[in-house]
Formats: C-alpha cells, sequence, structure tokens
C-alpha cells in the first residue's frame, strides 16, 4: 500500500512525463525546433569556415576549435529555446499548464530535459560535420571518452538555465533580444570551463587529464548552484 508521501511523488512523476512526452511528439510531428536548431549550426559551421579559409598553414584550428564549437552550441539553444516557449505562448499551452494542478518546478524540468534532448540531437550532429571541416588530417591526440562527458555537463547547464531565461523573456517584447542579453553573461563561467575542457580533449597530451578533470569540476559545481537557483526560482518566473 502506498504511503500519502508517495501519492503526491507518484502524481508529479506522471505530470513530469505526460509534459515531456507531449513536448517530444510535438516536436516529431512537426521537426521545426530540431530543423531550425540544425540548420543555424550549419551555416555557422560555414561561416567559421570562411572565415579560417586564409588562415596560413601553420596555423593549428585545433587550438580555437573549442571555442568556436560551444559559441555555435550557445547561439544554436538560444534559438530552441525562444523557439520553444514562444510557440508555447502562442498556442496557449503555457497558460493551460499554469491553469492546471501542476507543480511549477514539475513544468521546469520537465521543459529543461526537453530542451536538453532537442539540443544533445543538434550536437551529435553537428560534431562530425565540424570535425570533418576544421580537424580534419589534424589528428586527435585527446581520450575519446572526454568529448561526451564535457558535452553532457556543459549542455545540461545549458538546457537547465536557458529554460528559466526563455521563460522570463517569453512575455517580452524583443524575445530574441532580451534572451541573448541575459544568457549570453550568465553563460560565461560555464562557456569558459566547458571550453577549457574540450580543448584538453581535443589536444590530450600525458598531462592533460589534471586540468581536464579540474574545469569539469568547474561546469559541474555550475550546474549545481545554477540549476538549484533556477528551480527556486522558476515558480515565481512563470508565474509573473
Amino acid at each position: 500500500m502506498s504511503t500519502a508521501a508517495e501519492k503526491p511523488r507518484s502524481l508529479s512523476w506522471r505530470q513530469f512525463r505526460a509534459i515531456l512526452r507531449k513536448d517530444i511528439v510535438m516536436e516529431l510531428r512537426t521537426k521545426e525546433m530540431v530543423t531550425s536548431m540544425g540548420i543555424y549550426a550549419l551555416l555557422t559551421m560555414v561561416v567559421y569556415q570562411v572565415a579560417l579559409s586564409q588562415a596560413s598553414e601553420a596555423f593549428d584550428p585545433r587550438e580555437i576549435a573549442s571555442g568556436l564549437l560551444w559559441l555555435a552550441f550557445i547561439f544554436t539553444s538560444m534559438l530552441g529555446l525562444n523557439r520553444s516557449l514562444v510557440h508555447e505562448k502562442d498556442q496557449g499551452c503555457l497558460e493551460a499548464l499554469l491553469l492546471s494542478p501542476v507543480d511549477r518546478p514539475v513544468i521546469f524540468f520537465a521543459k529543461a530535459i526537453g530542451n536538453l534532448v532537442f539540443l544533445g540531437i543538434v550536437e551529435m550532429l553537428t560534431i562530425p560535420i565540424f570535425a570533418f571541416l576544421f580537424l580534419q588530417g589534424s589528428g586527435y591526440a585527446g581520450d575519446w571518452w572526454m568529448i561526451p562527458l564535457v558535452l553532457a555537463a556543459g549542455s545540461l547547464g545549458i538546457a537547465g538555465v536557458g529554460t528559466l531565461l526563455a521563460t522570463m523573456s517569453v512575455n517580452t517584447k524583443g524575445k530574441d533580444f532580451v534572451l541573448a542579453v541575459l544568457m549570453v553573461p550568465l553563460m560565461y563561467p560555464l562557456l569558459l570551463a566547458a571550453v577549457s575542457a574540450t580543448t584538453t580533449a581535443v589536444l590530450g597530451g600525458a598531462d592533460a587529464t589534471t586540468p581536464f578533470w579540474q574545469a569539469m569540476a568547474l561546469i559541474a559545481g555550475y550546474d549545481g548552484i545554477m540549476l538549484v537557483a533556477s528551480y527556486g526560482l522558476y515558480e515565481f518566473v512563470v508565474g509573473a
């Protein structure tokens, strides 16, 4: 027999799954968010290629590859985050969720996990293209397991904080501008640590493990602090 404490947890879990399933099914039908994010990421890669096409032969693209890659992920995620919340707002889904007996943190976690899934799909499509354009022939000296680890940790912070900021900006007139102004400064510590960890993974070397785990510790600390803050603030933000 379930206790009284287990019933609210079971209800919250069902609500979480229902919201997440709704977002994923809607995206599978329309494919608007993943398609737009994927095309944007591809165009970003083309711009990078054109900008670096005149670099000297002595130039090693691996030295800046990680920074370019994470910049692409940050700006691509802003496009997806904005579209996800604007779509909810325009279709009246967000208002329906707020009127339903669903805890606000449940909405936050469902939206954040959904955004994380979509961002992860775009990342998996982008990395092979990026490696072909910028790392072909340069060799890969790092350990293969480092790359997915830093991508997962960095994407978690982007999706969690981005969901909170996108919810804040969706009710403003300049949605895209407000989201960018809020997100870029807040993402700076995460971006710095993620670029450091990814660069270490790409360049490799005998002493790569220590700086990699130092950067990962910074990412983990950022994710923990910012996700807890987003969880606590979401009820006030979404009800504003």
